[in-house]
This record gives C-alpha cells, sequence and structure tokens, in this order.
C-alpha cells in the first residue's frame, strides 16, 4: 500500500500524538508499505516552526530528517503535473498547501491519511 500523509498526520505520528488512531500508526510504520510526505508538507512546517506557531523537542533541521530515515518515510517532490492539477482544483479548500496535497494525490494516484473534512470535496482516497 502507498500512502501520501498529511501535515497533522506526519506531525501527530512522529511526536506520538494520541489523537492518531493506532490504526493509522500502525499503517504509516508498516513496513510494506511506501509512505510519503509532501515536500508541500515539510514547507508548511518549516514555515510555522520559524514564526513559533510549530515547536518540537528538537530543531526542525535535526527532527526531520532523523524521522524521515527512522521511519522511511519518502518526500515527495512538487512536479509540474502537480501544479496543473493544482490550477483546475476547485476551491473548496483554502488552505494551499493542502490544496497541493491533494493535487500530488491525484497525479500520484496516493490516498491521503488525513482526518481533514474539507478533503472529501475532492476526488481523492481518504484513510481514517
Amino acid at each position: 500500500m502507498r500512502l501520501l500523509l498529511d501535515t497533522h498526520t506526519f506531525i501527530w505520528f512522529i511526536t506520538g500524538n494520541p489523537q492518531l488512531p493506532p490504526k493509522i500508526r500502525h499503517l504509516i510504520a508498516d513496513i510494506d508499505h511506501d509512505v510519503f510526505i509532501s515536500m508541500a508538507s515539510l514547507w508548511e512546517m518549516a514555515i510555522k516552526n520559524s514564526r513559533g506557531k510549530l515547536t518540537f523537542n528538537q530543531p526542525f533541521e535535526k527532527l526531520i530528517p532523523e524521522q524521515l530515515d527512522l521511519n522511511e518515510i519518502q518526500i515527495l517532490p512538487i512536479t509540474l503535473s502537480d501544479l496543473t492539477n493544482l490550477i483546475y482544483l476547485p476551491f473548496n479548500h483554502r488552505d494551499p498547501f493542502d490544496r497541493l496535497i491533494v493535487a500530488q494525490a491525484i497525479s500520484s494516484e496516493l490516498p491521503i491519511v488525513t482526518r481533514d473534512s474539507e478533503f472529501v470535496n475532492y476526488p481523492v482516497e481518504l484513510i481514517w
């Protein structure tokens, strides 16, 4: 199974947040699954971290690479195909990072692991 993690899902996974359901934690941790995080999510986290709106128990530049490596989570780059999909997405969701994640899910045919109810308005598979 291939999975694209929404930003909050990744954060909750790496911080052990109890809001992440055990079944989702197991899906992400399953070594037989290919797990991806969008570069858009990493960008969003970096912005929030630099503004003090998102803090971790370690510096961002240390924690994120360690967690990606430890959990074998792959970075999904942003492609021209993703941007083309983004142009034609309806504005059901106003968050630009989430819209880009949706566009990437469409381009890469990946289900999104999220609890964000706004994603149901797009032609993507959701897991939660």
